[in-house]
C-alpha cells in the first residue's frame, strides 16, 4: 500500500522544530504548505488527508491567513479528506466545524496528565491516563455541533473527534529540544518561576512517558491509508 500523500498546513512560520517533529512523526509522502503566511492548497485534489500545525497566534487575531486557513480546513473536511489537529490546529479545526475557542485565565505549560474519554482508533494503545507536552493559553470551550470529546484535564478540551477528523490540543510531536525551547520562549508570558519549574520537569524520564502518546500518528496515517483504499475500492467499482 502506498505512503499517504498529507498536505501539511505549517502555521508556526516555518519554525524549524515545527517542520523536524511532523517530518519525523507522520509515515507519509508531506506536502507542505507555509499556511501562516498565506501559503495553501490550491484545492483537496490529489491528497489523503491534511494535518495542521500548532502556531503562535490565535484562531481569533484578526491576521489576513486565519480566516482562508480555516475556510481550507472546513472544506477539506467537506470533501471527506481525514484531517488532524494539533494545538493551534487543534483550535482551527474546531472553529472551521462551528465551534468555538476562547482565551484561558492562565497558560498551560509543561509535562502535565490527559484523562482519555471512552475509546477511540486514534488513541488505540494509549493508556487512560497518559502524560503529554503542554503549551497553550486557549481552549476549545465549545465543541462543533455533533463532535465527540474524547480527552480532557483540569485546563479543558484535549482531544475530539467529528468524523474524519480529530483534534489534539496537546503536542505529541515534541522531542526535548523543542519542549526547553518553547518554555524558553514563554518567560515573558508567564513568568521566570513557572518556565524554570517546566525546564528542570524536562527530563528523560518525562520525554519518555509522553512517547506513549506519539502513537496516534501511527493511529491516524494508518486511518488514512484505510479510508484511502476504501475510496479507490468505490471509484474502482463505480
Amino acid at each position: 500500500m502506498r505512503r499517504p500523500r498529507i498536505a501539511l498546513l505549517e502555521a508556526a512560520h516555518n519554525d524549524d522544530n515545527n517542520l523536524r517533529n511532523f517530518r519525523r512523526e507522520l509515515d507519509a509522502d508531506l506536502v507542505e504548505f507555509d499556511a501562516a503566511n498565506g501559503d495553501l492548497p490550491a484545492s483537496t485534489a490529489g491528497y489523503d488527508a491534511i494535518v495542521i500545525t500548532g502556531s503562535r497566534a490565535s484562531v481569533y487575531w484578526d491576521e489576513t491567513w486565519i480566516d482562508p486557513l480555516i475556510e481550507f480546513i472546513a472544506t477539506a473536511v467537506d470533501d471527506g479528506l481525514p484531517a488532524l489537529g494539533v494545538c493551534y490546529g487543534h483550535q482551527a479545526l474546531a472553529e472551521a466545524l462551528g465551534g468555538r475557542v476562547a482565551g484561558m485565565d492562565d497558560f498551560e505549560l509543561g509535562y502535565n496528565e490527559i484523562e482519555r474519554v471512552g475509546d477511540d482508533e486514534l488513541f488505540a494503545g494509549i493508556d487512560e491516563r497518559f502524560t503529554v507536552f503542554t503549551s497553550h493559553g486557549d481552549t476549545v470551550v465549545d465543541l462543533p455541533p455533533g463532535a465527540e470529546l474524547l480527552a480532557r484535564n483540569d485546563h479543558g478540551v484535549h482531544a475530539f473527534r467529528k468524523g474524519h477528523a480529530w483534534g489534539v490540543q496537546f503536542h505529541p510531536e515534541y522531542d526535548m529540544q523543542t519542549a526547553r525551547e518553547i518554555a524558553e520562549d514563554k518567560r515573558e508570558q508567564v513568568g521566570d518561576a513557572q518556565v524554570d519549574a517546566v525546564l528542570e520537569s524536562i527530563t528523560p524520564d518525562a520525554y519518555e512517558a509522553a512517547c506513549e502518546a506519539k502513537g496516534l500518528f501511527e493511529n491516524f496515517t494508518q486511518y488514512v491509508r484505510e479510508v484511502t483504499a476504501e475510496k479507490n475500492r468505490a471509484e474502482a467499482t463505480a
